[in-house]
């Protein structure tokens, strides 16, 4: 009996520790599952939209110069990087053939003008035997015949058409010389334009053969102290974007790998209409044009540039991370688990991909235009609540927040923190 007194009263003790010490554990319990968030607030600040690429470094003009005669290379003059004037000499094709050339046009020249002066000879001698004739006719017909008539008359119309091809033939002899003396002129390689030899593709001593085409020789890349162009192939997604940043003339940011802490600034010369397709994937050519006073810009350097779209000064900004957030359902409060019913997806860029599939191109289009308009989410209580923000502008790290939703400094949720 006594026993079973003492069992009660440690089942009542044990009983009362327990209700006790229950409010305690539940609120421990619960501690320790409710989920934590990681967050980011929202700042004030200048927030500047740009469209990335990479471009190649090339000089504004790249003025080829080759050789019209062949032959071997009798002296070279400049080397690589020689700073050149226009028609300074370059390079010197061996002449000999050419000179030769020269001479015997010359030669053929001299002959056919002897042989324009023998005929004009021959003919004055025609024309003044048929004028004695004809005076003897005039005193008795009977002294010449009319055959002898015709002959002094047909010899002398021989002797003019015969002036006419000796004439004719000094002609062709003054374009045969001009023609030779011309070669000869090419046998001197001379630069075109004031520029830099950036390449130099000949040795002395090399032959060469510009029978089938024309052999590169020098290239020679005018004023590139003053700018030079960038080439960029920009995807034809971000094409409106780029065009709309040409009006405005915004300018173009970029680096090169040879000097990682300078900045370069360009503007766009050129959005080409000629796309180029790899793989699917469509890329128009965009040329920028940017000052090299120093020279540090280099053809065929690769330049990493940034084309600034816009730029907006003291707006509110909201972490992108917040944007791409996507709470779990039982996260969320119950008023806003509407806005994720249906949703399969946790990240924003698997719902961009597929979100087009099946859809018509007005449909397309009005999301478009609805993209601007989402949600964000913030901590209240042991729930999420969803906020709706318009946005505006985006950089790597923030987006601009064009509605009134949110305050500088309030705090959004970008993720769960792992552990317990």
């Amino acid at each position: 009996m006594r026993l079973g007194i003492k069992l009660g009263i440690i089942a009542v003790v044990l009983g009362g520790v327990g209700v006790a010490a229950y409010p305690r554990a539940r609120d421990y319990w619960r501690e320790r599952n409710r989920p934590h968030f990681r967050q980011a607030k929202v700042v004030r600040g200048k927030i500047v939209s740009v469209v990335n690429a990479t471009g190649t470094v090339q000089p504004v003009l790249r003025v080829q110069v080759g050789s019209f005669v062949s032959g071997p290379i009798e002296e070279l003059y400049v080397d690589f990087n020689t700073k050149v004037k226009k028609d300074d000499l370059l390079a010197r094709i061996d002449p000999r053939i050419y000179e030769a050339s020269v001479a015997r046009d010359k030669a053929s020249l001299a002959t056919c003008n002897a042989e324009v002066k023998r005929v004009n000879a021959l003919l004055e001698q025609a024309k003044n035997d048929e004028k004695r004739a004809q005076a003897l006719r005039a005193t008795n017909e009977d002294y010449i015949s009319d055959t002898v008539m015709d002959q002094y008359k047909y010899k002398r119309l021989s002797l003019e058409a015969e002036l006419k091809v000796a004439e004719a033939s000094v002609e062709q002899a003054q374009a045969a010389l001009q023609n030779s003396q011309t070669n000869l002129g090419y046998t001197e390689i001379r630069s075109p334009v004031d520029g830099t030899i950036i390449d130099r593709k000949i040795d002395p001593g090399q032959t060469l053969a510009a029978q089938f085409n024309t052999p590169e020789l020098f290239i020679v890349a005018p004023d590139m102290e003053k700018k030079m162009h960038i080439f960029a192939s920009v995807d034809e997604a971000d094409m409106g974007l780029i065009r709309e940043a040409q009006r405005r003339k915004q300018p173009v940011h970029f680096t090169v790998d040879a000097y990682p802490d300078d900045l370069f600034e360009g503007t766009i010369d050129q959005v080409r209409m000629n796309p180029t397709t790899e793989q699917n994937v469509v890329t128009y050519p965009v040329v920028i044009e940017a000052h090299n006073p120093d020279l540090k810009l280099l053809p065929g350097m690769t330049a990493n540039l940034s084309f600034q779209i816009d730029q907006h000064d003291d707006v509110l900004k909201i972490p992108n991370a917040a944007l791409r957030f996507y709470p779990k359902l039982e996260h969320v409060r119950p008023e806003d688990r509407k806005l994720l019913d249906g949703a399969e997806v946790d990240t924003e860029s698997e719902q961009e991909d597929n979100a087009n599939i099946g859809r018509s191109a007005m449909e397309i289009a009005e999301a478009g235009k609805e993209r601007s308009r989402r949600h964000v989410w913030i901590v209240e209580g042991d729930f999420l609540k969803a906020v709706e923000v318009t946005t505006g502008l985006s950089d790597s790290k923030y987006t601009e927040m064009v509605s009134k939703s949110l305050e500088d400094g309030q705090e959004l949720v970008t993720g769960v923190k792992s552990g317990k």
